[in-house]
């Protein structure tokens, strides 16, 4: 079976799987069509837009790039970014702006950073100037640091206090997920500075301080939702099991210890549970799950907008292995139902953002690398 077929047949079990879930439907004839704004993109991984509306894009080899408002400018490589790991899945990661920006210019980035005992999810963050980043500083490492060059997670989200999240995987190695005395398979929430909040949850005398959720496996989309400010995220699961979680302070996700998904090789069924299996009382349920097949869950936003008044209040999902985008329909903590957008299209969706005019834009993975653009 060449690769193309086997592609094909993934993305027919996937769709098999969400329809018989919820009411999955296909792309709508009247959807949008995506319009390329920026391509020529080396691995991209995030993208995050400035108050005059230009944008700044990681590159997972290590870059930092700055887009133009009009998508037509792309700047070199910024000066001053972290020197990251680019193995497997490691690289620059995600990128975030300051909430107090226009005072306060500083840049957030999460990366894969070498060390001993191997690497870790990094945080640090710079004052934008001009096209550079300047007092670049370390504001948190995960620990410990550990063999590997996968599940680095890592999404970073604002919170309405000016808090920050950061989201971690478990660097697949599993049981760490459970251990509160490392930050493996945890949300973090910290200060600007790095320093650890008051009002964190208290899990216990031998926690590590600023964990917020633990029990994920690799986190790889993030948001707030605008009305109850309450951090979304999903998971990549292992062969099948993705889900989608609110991440409510000291609440326990069950990886490795629950799972709708099979291990790796284990035949698709009943058979392979992991764990416990996909129910067990002391763990959070998720609100959403694709099995039997994996779509690769990636960048999460909500959107607010009303340039686009029939996709208003709904939440939009990145996909890799899945090549679609996925919009949610939501009636409060309640996923009514699921839409695979521009599967057509082949593309490995990295991020989604709303962007300030109320357009949808999307960025795709790999070599090629292309932000689109989604409006009326």
């Amino acid at each position: 079976m060449n690769h193309s077929t086997r592609r094909t047949i993934m993305k027919a079990m996937t769709a098999l799987g969400a329809s018989i879930a919820l009411g999955q439907r296909a792309t709508a004839a009247d959807t949008p069509t995506p319009a390329t704004f920026t391509d020529r993109l080396d691995r991209p991984w995030a993208l995050a837009f400035l108050p005059d509306g230009s944008l700044l894009v990681t590159l997972k080899g290590g870059s930092l790039l700055r887009v133009s408002a009009d998508g037509k400018e792309v700047s070199r490589p910024l000066a001053g970014v972290p020197e990251v790991n680019a193995r497997g899945q490691g690289g620059l990661l995600d990128v975030a702006i300051d909430p107090d920006f226009a005072t306060t210019p500083w840049v957030y980035l999460s990366y894969a950073e070498n060390g001993e005992g191997g690497s870790g999810t990094a945080v640090a963050r710079g004052r934008l100037v001009g096209n550079a980043l300047q007092d670049t500083t370390v504001i948190f490492r995960q620990q410990p640091k550990v063999s590997g060059n996968g599940h680095f997670g890592s999404r970073l989200v604002f919170r309405r206090d000016k808090t920050l999240f950061v989201a971690l995987g478990e660097r697949q190695k599993g049981s760490p997920a459970q251990d509160l005395g490392s930050h493996l398979g945890k949300v973090v929430r910290i200060h600007r500075d790095g320093s650890i909040p008051a009002d964190n949850p208290r899990l216990g005398s031998g926690a590590l301080p600023g964990l917020w959720s633990y029990g994920h496996r690799n986190v790889q989309g993030a948001a707030v939702h605008p009305v109850t400010g309450e951090l979304w995220v999903n998971e990549h699961g292992p062969q099948g099991g993705d889900e989608v979680n609110i991440a409510r302070a000291g609440a326990n996700f069950g990886w490795p210890e629950r799972s709708y998904g099979c291990n790796y090789g284990a035949p698709v069924g009943d058979a392979c549970r992991i764990g416990r299996g996909t129910h067990a009382p002391a763990y959070v349920e998720p609100l959403t799950t694709w099995t039997p097949t994996s779509i690769a869950p990636s960048g999460l936003a909500f959107y607010t907008g009303s340039l686009l008044p029939e996709w208003k209040d709904s939440l939009f999902m990145g996909s890799l292995a899945g090549t679609a985008l996925w919009r949610l329909s939501l009636k409060g903590d309640t996923v009514t139902g699921r839409e695979m957008l521009f599967a057509s299209m082949g593309e490995r969706f990295r991020d989604v953002r709303q962007g300030p005019d109320g357009a949808l834009y999307l960025l795709t993975d790999g070599s090629g690398g292309r932000i689109l653009r989604v409006a009326p």
